[in-house]
């Protein structure tokens, strides 16, 4: 009997520890901004490329050329994990899940201002912040020093 729950319990770890773990560490998330054609909170890929920073999920997509580009803002939320993990492990509770964000501010084809507010997986933060600085040549701004020592790691 100690056996079998042993092994229900390990599965149920297994199983539900996707689910707990959110955004993968390279994707991204659309949130939020003045995109018409991205509904909120579409999930995607982010990548730069030689001429222009491009969000794609499915058929729908966001492309911005660099040049267009006139600010970059990086913050973080850091939040305990809680729900269902606590009934998987609590030590869940001690450890803190945090979401990196990126806002981009452009100018459409209408020379209008425009942003987009995406969630970056935690493994192409630094890429995507470094690359945006080198060929827009704007300085992303920081919302707090924690979130510089995360982007940066200094």
């Amino acid at each position: 009997m100690k056996k079998l729950l042993a092994a229900l319990l390990a599965l149920l770890l297994v199983s539900t520890y996707p689910a707990l773990a959110g955004l993968g560490s390279h994707s991204a998330m659309y949130v939020g901004g003045t995109v018409s054609n991205l509904p909120d909170k579409t999930e995607g890929h982010f990548s730069t490329g030689d001429d222009s920073a491009t969000f794609k999920s499915g058929k729908a997509s966001l492309t911005i050329p660099y040049s267009k580009i006139d600010s970059l803002e990086y913050g973080e939320k850091a939040g305990r994990r809680v729900g269902l993990s606590v009934a998987v492990s609590p030590l869940f509770l001690l450890s803190k899940k945090r979401r990196h964000y990126l806002t981009i501010g452009y100018l459409d084809e209408q020379n209008k201002q425009q942003a987009a507010v995406l969630e970056l997986g935690k493994d192409i933060i630094h890429p995507a912040l470094s690359t945006l600085e080198a060929k827009t040549g704007k300085k992303v701004e920081y919302q707090d020093d924690e979130a510089r020592k995360v982007a940066t790691g200094h």
